[in-house]
């Protein structure tokens, strides 16, 4: 039975990866590895569970249902472990988390690092990307992210209020006019952030009243946060970045912030996760204490 389990608990994770070969670089393993244990399922079932005719296969009828069920089975059992576990009070298990670089490096890191010191039974793999996540796709138990997911089958708890924050640095305002309205960004050079693939250009302000998008250009972009900030604080532009990052900065006099009349970016920090009837104890308690460390978190680190 617990062969049948484990085999079933790798085929949903082919079907979420995609690709055999994606499987295998997921679980450490060969692609023959991969193959193998698929067509010793389908010959112990005595049916086909993916058409491998294509590049990305396609899952038969009978995949299909079993992969349906399967995800079915897989948290049912998942959940009855996390209750166990809860009645011992001892949570254990491991996390698989995102979250965006900047945030996640200067924030995240060290509260997980507090967290795993207070709970040492639970360990956590912690991925910094820019990109958009995803958390079914990618295998994870968790992704800070600044959207909110279109997929129905997710949730998002909001952990961090914020906005997006136009500025600059002093040594950039000595030497340019400083912009008193959003349509004179069009006359300064903007450090543009790259998300997913496409430039950030388009920023969204509030003018008589009305929500207007103002395009910004510039000589600089990036699709590392962290770089925006740094060119930012050297004077190489005017920047848009979360109030989050930049909070210290700003007290410093280190950056000033522009257009704030005009401001209504409002940007949060979401934790992600798949939709289930009970969480794991251990995800409960890491969502609690990233949301909690996040509002004292001292901003200067």
């Amino acid at each position: 039975m617990s062969d049948e389990f484990s085999d079933l608990r790798l085929f949903t994770k082919m079907v979420s990866a995609g690709s055999l070969s994606e499987t295998a670089r997921r679980q450490n393993s060969s692609l023959t590895a991969m193959s193998r244990r698929l067509s010793q399922m389908e010959e112990r079932l005595g049916v086909r569970l993916i058409d491998r005719g294509s590049r990305r296969f396609s899952l038969t009828e009978e995949g299909e249902l079993l992969f349906a069920r399967g995800m079915s089975i897989i948290a049912e059992i998942d959940e009855m472990e996390a209750e166990v576990s809860a009645k011992v009070r001892t949570p254990k298990g491991r996390l698989r988390v995102s979250a965006p670089s900047e945030i996640g490096r200067r924030r995240i890191a060290p509260l997980v690092s507090e967290f795993c010191e207070v709970f040492p039974a639970i360990s956590i793999e912690l991925i910094l990307t820019d990109a958009k996540p995803d958390v079914l796709g990618d295998e994870l138990d968790l992704g800070l992210q600044t959207d909110l997911p279109s997929d129905g089958n997710l949730i998002a708890r909001k952990v961090l209020g914020g906005s997006r924050v136009v500025c600059a640095s002093p040594r950039y305002l000595l030497e340019h006019a400083r912009p008193e309205v959003p349509q004179d960004l069009a006359q300064h050079n903007c450090v543009r952030m790259i998300r997913w693939g496409q430039v950030f250009d388009r920023w969204r302000f509030v003018v008589d009243g009305l929500q207007q998008e103002v395009v910004v250009s510039g000589s600089l972009t990036t699709n590392s946060a962290d770089v925006v900030h740094s060119w930012i604080l050297a004077g190489r532009g005017i920047g848009l970045k979360a109030s989050w990052d930049i909070q210290a900065d700003l007290e410093d006099g280190r950056l000033v912030e522009l257009l704030a009349r005009y401001s209504n970016d409002v940007m949060n920090l979401y934790a992600v996760y798949a939709s289930r009837s009970h969480l794991p104890q251990r995800m409960r308690m890491f969502i609690d204490f990233i949301s909690s460390g996040l509002q004292n978190f001292d901003h200067s680190v």
